[in-house]
């Protein structure tokens, strides 16, 4: 009798430690770094596809706050079947709300008060409202500049803003390296729109993190391609972070929105 009860409390253990039923499905499919790349026709599915794939190697409450991502980055691309699909796909995961663009509002209010001239002027001495948030406030003014020969002159005082470190901090953190940094981003995003190979590279090189695959989507942009990147996205970087992902989608979005750049 006291066996029988021994290997009935040892049945009813193994009941609790294994439950019926195959386990919950993960929201995104996990990643196959065997596929081969998104050369083709299809390549904004495919990549899009990819980028599921990588979101799906990385634990399941990471994965649910890569969703509002995805829909962002699919409302409103100019395939409309792709878009509706992933509208499909992510049911009712809303994209985030546009957040206001302050910096823009600053360059417009102080283009108004001060001039063109005026607004240079502040931005060479670092004065208000250019004394916080000067990179992102000056490439706003980009598409504000009056004319096409003010728009360079503005983008290559940025590019000599961003230049060599101040004296004194060689071999240390300068003081101006995170907006060096910042301006690296800006432009960089910039001459991806602009569709410059020569000034992208250039404004890469001073991001904080030129290697990431933002930065190489983006490239790929004015190069083509984008679908060559594939595999390596399906990896992961094999943390448990979103934040590869994110760079991801943030990559190939111009790309699925603007298209490629001419020739």
């Amino acid at each position: 009798m006291a066996l029988f009860f021994c290997l009935l409390a040892v049945g009813a253990c193994a009941a609790r430690a294994a439950p019926s039923g195959p386990p919950p499905a993960p929201m995104f499919a996990p990643g196959t770094a065997g596929l081969g790349d998104c050369s083709g026709p299809a390549e904004a599915s495919c990549m899009l596809d990819a980028a599921w794939q990588a979101a799906g190697l990385l634990p399941r409450d990471k994965q649910a706050r890569l969703k509002p991502a995805f829909a962002e980055t699919t409302s409103g691309i100019r395939d409309a079947a792709l878009a509706a699909a992933w509208q499909r796909r992510l049911g009712k995961t809303p994209a985030p709300q546009p957040a206001p663009d302050f910096a823009r509002e600053q360059a417009r209010a102080a283009i108004a008060e001060f001039g063109w001239e005026g607004f240079f002027q502040k931005a060479r001495l670092s004065e208000a409202p250019l004394n916080m948030g000067r990179p992102e406030i000056m490439a706003a003014a980009v598409d504000l500049a009056p004319n096409s020969m003010e728009r360079l002159r503005l983008i290559d005082m940025m590019f000599s803003f961003a230049g060599a470190p101040k004296p004194g901090t060689t071999g240390r953190i300068s003081q101006d390296a995170f907006e060096r940094a910042s301006l690296g981003h800006v432009l960089a995003e910039q001459m991806m729109k602009d569709c410059n190979l020569v000034a992208f590279d250039r404004a890469r090189g001073l991001t904080a993190a030129p290697e990431s695959i933002r930065y190489e989507l983006w490239r790929t942009r004015i190069t083509g391609g984008a679908g060559k990147l594939a595999p390596r996205i399906r990896q992961g970087d094999g943390s448990d972070d979103t934040t590869f992902v994110r760079h991801v989608l943030e990559g190939y979005g111009p790309v699925l929105r603007l298209g490629y750049c001419p020739g």
